[in-house]
């Protein structure tokens, strides 16, 4: 038990939640910020270890499906690299790319689940839904991974396989994209292979998508999940709100407290709660991004959006009564 504590350090708290003027609770983690030169802008906990960046490494998977060639463009590739919320135009979606595969809903290898989003949930309850596996959030990306076999003539039914031609394809683009090795290789919640890399090579792997030149399948990928961001995540979702607010970002979180983001020029960040948690992510990202835009007017981006979501509501009694607050500095 010693041993296994003293193998993990002390991250210093990134987000803390103040309910009715005191702290109760903290959300220590790690975050790295680069520069567009892809030098360290700011780093803090552990950047360089491999770590699970979950489906933070969507962006990555997408584009590797596309050099592979999958013949998908503007809300169906943003689907693709999804963790959609289980809404109505995801759910069609994702059977429309597996329409166009020649392929079904049975076809489908990610667990069945129900939407993510509470009133798309309670309809699809209320209807008479049942947990399915076209309603899993990653059901656009395993469509997707399915479409690709197609077109190779790869076998659709060991798709999942680390050692599938398609996995073996993803986990050499995403380590060329990431500029590092890819040192394990685990089982994501979807049941798809799950690629490690450390924060650091996530961020630059951001930048190596959100940066590619016009054409370039990374590019395609950047552009369509920046096109529309309520495809790649939910009407109601706060990636959603953050790229809306500024424009030419590329972001994507993961489970277990992950996410990353590029702005246009390449400047980049990602990060990692400790405990796995999510409520801290929406303040600290929004906080990242105000520190790196600054208060120029010209960049474009909704600044009073950035700032409102610095921080989200703590209730009691039905009434805010605090908030979950980033803690950068």
């Amino acid at each position: 038990m010693g041993a296994e504590a003293t193998a993990y350090p002390a991250h210093p708290v990134l987000a803390e939640v103040v309910r009715s003027g005191m702290v109760e609770s903290w959300h220590r983690g790690s975050v790295v910020v680069l520069e567009a030169d892809g030098s360290t802008r700011f780093a803090a906990g552990s950047v360089t270890v491999p770590m699970f960046p979950r489906s933070s490494n969507k962006p990555m998977q997408g584009t590797a499906m596309l050099k592979s060639g999958l013949d998908l463009s503007g809300e169906l590739l943003a689907l693709a690299c999804a963790s959609h919320s289980g809404e109505t135009f995801h759910v069609d979606g994702a059977r429309e790319i597996l329409r166009r595969a020649g392929l079904t809903v049975a076809d489908l290898q990610c667990p069945p689940d129900l939407p993510l989003d509470e009133a798309a949930r309670a309809e699809y309850l209320r209807s008479g839904g049942e947990a399915d596996r076209v309603h899993m959030n990653c059901s656009g990306k395993h469509s997707a991974m399915l479409a690709t076999c197609v077109a190779n003539g790869w076998p659709t039914q060991t798709y999942r396989d680390p050692a599938h031609p398609l996995q073996v394809r993803i986990k050499g683009v995403v380590e060329a994209l990431a500029g590092e090795t890819v040192t394990a290789i685990g089982v994501d919640g979807c049941g798809a292979p799950l690629m490690a890399l450390s924060l650091t090579g996530l961020a630059r792997a951001f930048a190596a998508v959100a940066t590619a030149p016009e054409g370039a399948s990374e590019r395609k990928v950047a552009d369509a999940m920046r096109t529309y961001p309520t495809w790649m995540s939910g009407t109601t979702r706060y990636e959603a709100a953050l790229m809306t607010a500024v424009p030419g970002m590329l972001m994507k979180p993961g489970a277990d407290g992950v996410c990353a983001f590029s702005l246009a020029d390449g400047r980049a960040a990602a990060v990692k709660i400790d405990d796995g948690g999510q409520r801290g992510l929406p303040p600290i990202m929004a906080s990242l991004l105000l520190e790196l835009l600054g208060s120029d007017p010209s960049t474009g981006a909704d600044l009073a959006a950035l700032k409102e979501m610095t921080s989200a509501p703590v209730r009691g009694g039905g009434q805010p009564v605090g908030e979950i607050r980033a803690r950068l500095g």
